[in-house]
């Protein structure tokens, strides 16, 4: 997706759909999970008001979350065609549809047996419907829940519930052993997220905010949206960022904007920030950091990992 103008990337960072690179330590795999078995998934399923008769064979999937969910649980091989921005895992079968801007008759070309998305853009919901192609849809996930719910979900549709049991399972483990010995301090550092140059950041009732509040960290942004009003993606100005003056950076922006800890570092005003002055200004993955797949796992080692050095 382009960010070439605020009001675009806001409006995509608010449904959670942002997609850029990927190239990160593989969590996600096309192999069944340990212990789990597809040949006792018996069909017909339901889901929510989605029922399917018999396994998916020719899935396609617009949701870039939702393409590494499905890979995770096992289901990569049923699945046909991803989204122009669905680049994780390397294997996935890229095509030239879009989430973003959803064309009904290119989607139906496909020949889908079940079609995912994370947005009713254009009423495709209802155009696909109509074509009685099965559809489902996975919003942005506003919680951790939200996520094991439709990694649940999918693993149901597509015949590998138990492998979707063994990731939501590891997940939770993983984040569990993260969280476990973080440091016990008097205050909580804090922290501001950058999604893009133009300084849009996000707070602490987002997806993206609740995993920094796992790590134990407090968001400068919160203040900038006390009333929602911005979905929790307000734009911040350099002045108050640097007057929160908080203890660390996270760049989300790495790929879309090239952005790094030097060229934060070169920007007017910003060297008394803490954050500056201690070399705490960490570089994320893009995509792990706007996703809601299994790789948030990764986004919240990262956290940890670079927070966790500072003493209490």
């Amino acid at each position: 997706m382009s960010r070439s103008t605020p009001r675009l990337f806001a409006a995509a960072l608010a449904v959670a759909a942002l997609a850029l690179g990927a190239c990160a330590e593989k969590t996600s795999t096309d192999t069944p999970a340990a212990g789990g078995s597809s040949a006792a998934a018996a069909f017909p399923v339901t889901v929510g008001k989605l029922t399917l008769e018999k396994r998916p064979e020719k899935i396609v999937s617009l949701s870039p979350s939702a393409t590494e969910m499905l890979f995770a649980v096992g289901a990569g091989k049923q699945v046909t065609a991803v989204d122009d921005q669905s680049n994780y895992p390397a294997d996935a079968p890229k095509s030239d549809l879009s989430g973003f801007q959803p064309n009904a008759e290119a989607i139906a070309g496909k020949s889908p047996d079940l079609v995912v998305l994370s947005n009713d853009t254009n009423r495709i919901v209802d155009q696909l419907t109509k074509l009685k192609i099965p559809v489902l849809l996975t919003p942005a996930a506003t919680t951790l829940d939200d996520t094991y719910r439709q990694i649940t979900d999918l693993g149901a549709l597509t015949g590998h519930p138990a492998e979707a049991a063994d990731v939501t399972k590891k997940m939770k483990d993983d984040i569990a052993a993260l969280t476990k010995d973080l440091p016990q301090r008097a205050k909580k550092p804090t922290y501001y997220h950058e999604l893009g140059p133009e300084l849009y950041s996000a707070t602490s009732k987002t997806f993206i905010g609740s995993i920094y509040t796992l790590a134990g960290l407090e968001n400068i942004a919160d203040p900038a949206d006390a009333d929602g009003k911005n979905g929790g993606y307000p734009q911040l100005s350099q002045e108050v960022i640097v007057k929160a003056n908080p203890d660390f950076v996270f760049l989300a922006d790495t790929k879309c904007c090239k952005q790094t800890p030097d060229t934060v570092k070169a920007r007017s005003g910003w060297a008394g920030v803490t954050a500056v002055k201690n070399n705490q200004i960490v570089a994320l993955d893009d995509d792990i950091a706007s996703r809601w797949g299994p790789r948030v796992v990764d986004l919240l080692r990262s956290i940890v990992d670079a927070t966790a050095k500072v003493p209490a």
